[in-house]
């Protein structure tokens, strides 16, 4: 079900905690034999997910009714400050995969996503274009990947982004894998060009299954952010935990993440440069029971807590996402 919904890593995920709750060899066999399919995937497909989603704070800001400055506390207007909304959240995927040979295919992706509110100055729409090679070696993956992506904020062009990815996979046993991103990107922002910048972040994840219903992993990351500005050249670290657990036919998933953040140097308005601790906690509930056809039902609830050394970017949020996904 996962892997007609798209799900590919959640489809290993379930793969790996089959195998790790011991098996007779001629099941052992057949899921073998589904996790080398998932290798070979088919030629052309989709996804598509809709929901609604209330939030406290939409557009991630202080709650505070004033900014401390060098030279003096200045008044921060409604759209400066938090604000909650219901908005309507889309995502979707389309991708195309041809096969060079037994062991390289060639994979182009087009990625969507928005979510839209009855203000549309909050809304925040992306999307983006990636093709290249995935090449399998046994168990192996190894993808490549280039292309540009656009950000529009309040209906406005916000960024336009070229970058280029290369993703590692390998199987450390029955219930373990190893996982190893890389970007290297240029980003262009169009309100402010002294934000423009060079960004390079590298993670590393290990993946478990403890038993046939219980597994998790570990992720840590690092980014930078070279701004043409060293007020807005950042440096960033973190460390993010899950875990998932099958209830009936119900699939939990409890994540954990820190990151720390830290600027260059301080901006000319600002007393202190920036530092940033990011505190973030999600559950997600996947409710098959309840799936008709190909749609199954989704419930995300997510908190997060930003403190900052510059109060505009000092925020608390909640929200929630109640929706329903598909794949074709």
């Amino acid at each position: 079900m996962h892997a007609m919904l798209g799900h590919v890593g959640a489809a290993e995920r379930e793969l790996r905690a089959a195998e790790a709750g011991g098996l007779p060899p001629e099941v052992q066999q057949i899921v073998r034999f589904y996790a080398n399919a998932l290798n070979s995937r088919k030629p052309f497909g989709g996804s598509f997910e809709i929901s609604l989603a209330p939030d406290s704070n939409i557009n991630r800001a202080t709650r505070s009714n004033s900014l401390g400055t060098v030279i003096g506390d200045f008044s921060l207007d409604d759209d400066g400050r938090a604000k909650s909304g219901l908005g309507l959240s889309v995502r979707s995927q389309v991708y195309g995969r041809r096969s060079l040979n037994n062991k390289t295919q060639l994979l182009a992706r087009v990625s969507g996503s928005g979510v839209l509110y009855r203000d549309a100055d909050f809304n925040d729409i992306s999307l983006s274009l990636q093709a290249g090679p995935e090449f399998m070696s046994g168990a192996d993956r190894l993808a490549l990947s280039v292309g540009p992506g656009w950000r529009w904020y309040g209906m406005s062009p916000y960024s336009f982004t070229l970058g280029t990815n290369a993703s590692w996979q390998h199987p450390m046993g029955k219930r373990t894998q190893l996982r190893l991103d890389g970007t290297l990107s240029r980003v262009d922002n169009r309100r402010n060009q002294l934000q423009d910048a060079t960004n390079y972040s590298l993670a590393v994840a290990l993946d478990r299954a403890f038993s046939s219903r219980v597994g998790g992993g570990l992720q840590l990351y690092g980014s930078r952010d070279d701004a043409r500005d060293p007020g807005y050249a950042t440096t960033a670290g973190g460390l993010t935990a899950y875990g998932f657990r099958e209830i009936g036919r119900t699939t939990a998933v409890a994540t954990m993440g820190y990151s720390h953040l830290e600027a260059d140097r301080r901006l000319f308005l600002f007393p202190r440069k920036r530092t940033d601790n990011l505190f973030s906690a999600s559950i997600t509930g996947t409710f098959r029971s309840l799936s008709i056809g190909a749609f199954a039902p989704l419930v995300r609830l997510r908190w997060e807590r930003n403190k900052s050394t510059i109060e505009i970017y000092d925020f608390q949020r909640l929200s929630a996402e109640f929706g329903i996904t598909s794949a074709f």
